[in-house]
């Protein structure tokens, strides 16, 4: 199970074997180098740890524990946390500030505690059997143990198709569990008991002029990135040119006494590439800036990356994230990234779309349903999805929805109709308790009374982050053996950020109002005011072109359609539309594709 994940650790690996328990790890060395071996153990030998990740307070943290009567035997973050453990037993992850997965198996009381960071960095599996709990940080090791079934969770697959990817806790196996974000678990006698210890509270908001919630902002930010320089070996930094990584690289400038090394990936498509914006901020903040053009093979990627994945992913920026990473990987052992500072400071386009909706919402039914509604009719069917005019035609017909359909409508891959209409009478039958829904619902409603913004911005932290943009980073950088940090998910960072009124993180339309401010000292002016990107590779075209033979190969082939979970005219229809040019069903296919190259790979 250890050497499945050995990508995750190449420099160490180490075990603990006692009555009732096996431990295994494997260490990408970061923190003290000589001393850091794991497992640790607490000063009693009573307690044993294996730990992924990084404490950033680790040296306060011990301060504190060393005045209570704790003595160390290493330098190491990791060992701050089992004698926190000793000291706090389950609250002790409340006093961790960093990005974390860890497993502490206790001799005395036979039990295992097992916690995660509060926002989902790093992934725990795991999985229950009679008599047994058995995880891991990856898919690849839990499913080589002989007890943990391989049998698959079609509700897992059936989320899978809306968002992307399998929300937490599900996975596309009925045996294995992901342990969410801001959780821990105690595991003893056969019996599992979990809590969550975090969740950010939108509904205390500050009281201070916008020039005060600026500065607090950039101290904050400052002091984020200044603890995420902390690493012995070499440390760079993932630049886009957005506003996130830009900000990220400017302040390490500021707080490093070496030039920063940046990097950035172009393609040879113009529309997916940002590298004139990324040199730009390199140019001025004085970074040593590497820059890659790559030619994405999908065909080389793909075994690698539905291996590393270990379950159906289909954001296809997985793409560009793992060449960045392995092209960065070459230079430097950690990377500093701009993850996060969307959710924080609403920076996507869906905040302002959610804010004038409810405004529309409001307007008279008879004014609405008549001359809006018939204008929006009026407008000839547009093929491009950016095209603005198919935008106003989404809109209205959205807008009139409640906000959790609103919110579903503009981010699921395949919406309950949708599916309905894919499914196989069986794979119908099978989900029809089922529905994306269930997933959102409770975050809107658990948003404390705040406004339409906020409620978006809490559900994305909770569902879009977690699910999809941090199992993309974590995976794809440490395929490569890359540790990637996210300063604007220092969890002191995210809770101002949520305490701010909506109205210094959207103001109008204009997305990151107060983020966008303060940065405009530090950050250059063209940067803060372009258009927003993703990190976007272009299958569209390349299911139209080199791509289609292998498309039509994988997702009609005999085998795929044997499965029973679709019905075959509509996978053929949802194929010829897009080749036909007649929709544009990129992430349709690609989640297609992705299910069926899983089932190869680890079911078959």
């Amino acid at each position: 199970m250890t050497e499945a994940i050995r990508h995750r650790g190449p420099d160490d690996d180490g075990f603990y074997f006692g009555e009732g328990a096996g431990l295994g790890m494997r260490r990408l060395a970061i923190i003290d180098l000589k001393t850091g071996h794991q497992p640790i153990h607490n000063r009693d030998r009573t307690k044993w740890l294996v730990f992924n990740g990084e404490i950033y307070n680790y040296r306060e943290l011990r301060e504190k524990l060393e005045e209570r009567g704790h003595v160390f035997y290493t330098n190491s973050d990791t060992e701050a946390v089992v004698a926190a453990y000793d000291e706090y037993g389950t609250n002790c992850p409340k006093h961790l500030r960093g990005m974390f997965a860890f497993a502490i198996w206790d001799e005395r009381d036979k039990s295992l505690f097992l916690a995660r960071d509060r926002v989902g960095k790093k992934p725990l599996l795991y999985a229950q059997t009679p008599g047994q709990l058995i995880f891991g940080s990856e898919f690849s090791a839990l499913v080589l143990h002989p007890d943990v079934s391989r049998d698959v969770d079609y509700e897992g697959l059936h989320y899978y198709l809306s968002f992307m990817g399998v929300p937490a806790p599900w996975t596309a196996y009925r045996a294995i569990r992901k342990l969410e974000p801001g959780h821990w678990l105690l595991w003893r006698n056969g019996e599992i008991k979990s809590e969550r210890y975090w969740q950010l509270d939108f509904s205390r908001k500050v009281s201070m002029s916008e020039a005060e919630a600026g500065e607090r902002v950039i101290e904050l930010l400052r002091e984020a990135v200044r603890i995420r320089l902390m690493s012995e070996v070499p440390l760079g930094a993932f630049l886009s040119g957005g506003i996130d990584s830009s900000a990220v690289v400017a302040l390490m400038a500021q707080e490093s006494s070496e030039r920063v090394k940046t990097f950035s990936i172009g393609f040879e498509e113009q529309d997916f590439s940002e590298l004139h914006h990324a040199r730009r901020v390199a140019e001025h903040v004085g970074a040593d800036h590497h820059e890659f053009i790559v030619r994405p093979d999908a065909m080389e990627v793909l075994p690698t990356l539905v291996e590393h994945y270990g379950e159906p992913f289909a954001d296809s920026s997985a793409i560009p994230s793992y060449y960045v990473s392995r092209e960065t990987r070459k230079y430097v052992t950690v990377a500093l990234n701009g993850d996060g500072g969307d959710e924080c400071f609403a920076g996507y386009e869906r905040y302002a779309a959610m804010n004038l909706a409810q405004s529309y919402a409001a307007v008279p039914a008879i004014l609405r349903e008549g001359v809006i509604g018939n204008v929006a009719r009026a407008l000839p069917a547009f093929q491009s999805r950016m095209n603005p005019l198919r935008k106003v035609q989404r809109f209205a017909a959205v807008a009139a929805m409640s906000p959790v359909d609103r919110y579903l409508r503009w981010i699921t891959v395949f919406d309950d109709q949708a599916k309905q209409e894919l499914y196989s009478d069986r794979m119908r039958a099978q989900t029809a308790n089922y529905r994306a829904a269930s997933i959102i619902a409770p975050w809107f409603a658990k948003a404390n009374g705040s406004g339409i913004v906020d409620a978006t911005l809490l559900t994305d932290t909770m569902t879009y982050l977690p699910n999809d943009l941090l199992v993309k980073m974590d995976i794809a950088s440490m395929s490569v053996s890359l540790e990637a940090r996210s300063p604007f998910l220092d969890h002191h960072l995210m809770e101002f950020a949520a305490s701010l009124p909506e109205k210094l993180k959207l103001r109008r339309l204009k997305t990151k109002y107060l983020l966008k401010r303060v940065l405009k000292d530090i950050v250059p002016e063209q940067n803060l005011s372009r258009k927003k990107m993703g990190f976007g590779v272009p299958i569209g075209h390349w299911f139209r072109g080199v791509m289609q033979p292998f498309l039509r190969e994988t997702l009609l082939s005999d085998k795929a359609l044997a499965r029973g979970l679709f019905q075959p005219d509509k996978v053929r229809q949802i194929i010829d539309q897009h080749l036909a040019f007649k929709d544009d069903h990129s992430h349709r296919l690609w989640a297609l594709l992705m299910l069926e190259l899983w089932f190869q790979k680890f079911i078959d």
